[in-house]
C-alpha cells in the first residue's frame, strides 16, 4: 500500500498511466512537472506517450520545472478522497477547477510559457491523478 506522497506512490499511478489508453485519447505529453506536498518536492517526467521518471527532489531543482502543483497535505488528501470515493476527480476536485478557484494557483511557474503546459496537457495530468482512485493509499501526514 504506497504511502502519499512518497516516490512509490507517483510511480505506482505512472505505471498505472502508462498501462492505460490515455496516452492514445489524449496525445502525447512532454513536460516536467513537480508536485509539492508541504516540504515535499516530486518531479514526474512526461515524454511523449509515457511517464518516464519519477523522483524526489528539492526545492531547488523543483524551480526549473515546467510547473510545480502547490496544495497543503490536506488539499492533496481532500482531492485523493475525492477521486478515490468517485473513481475520478469531480468538479471542484479537477486539477483545472483547483487551479482557477483558488487564490493562489496550483500550477506554478517563474515562466509563463513553461507553465502553460500544465494547460496544453491538462487531461493526461488529471488523468494521472484519477489512475489512483482505486490505489490503497495511506498517508504520511
Amino acid at each position: 500500500m504506497p504511502r502519499f506522497p512518497s516516490v512509490e506512490w507517483f510511480q505506482e499511478a505512472a505505471d498505472r498511466l502508462n498501462k492505460s489508453d490515455a496516452f492514445e485519447r489524449y496525445g502525447s505529453c512532454d513536460t516536467q512537472m513537480g508536485i509539492q506536498v508541504g516540504d515535499d518536492y516530486y518531479e514526474v517526467d512526461f515524454e511523449a506517450f509515457e511517464v518516464a521518471d519519477v523522483k524526489q527532489i528539492d526545492a531547488q531543482r523543483a524551480e526549473e520545472l515546467d510547473f510545480v502543483l502547490v496544495q497543503s497535505p490536506e488539499q492533496w488528501k481532500a482531492m485523493l478522497e475525492n477521486i478515490r470515493e468517485n473513481g475520478h476527480a469531480e468538479h471542484h476536485f479537477t486539477l483545472n477547477s483547483l487551479d482557477l478557484n483558488t487564490e493562489t494557483e496550483l500550477a506554478r511557474g517563474k515562466d509563463y510559457h513553461r507553465r502553460d503546459a500544465f494547460y496544453r496537457f491538462n487531461q493526461t495530468l488529471q488523468e494521472f491523478f484519477d489512475v489512483s482512485s482505486d490505489m490503497e493509499t495511506t498517508y504520511a501526514f
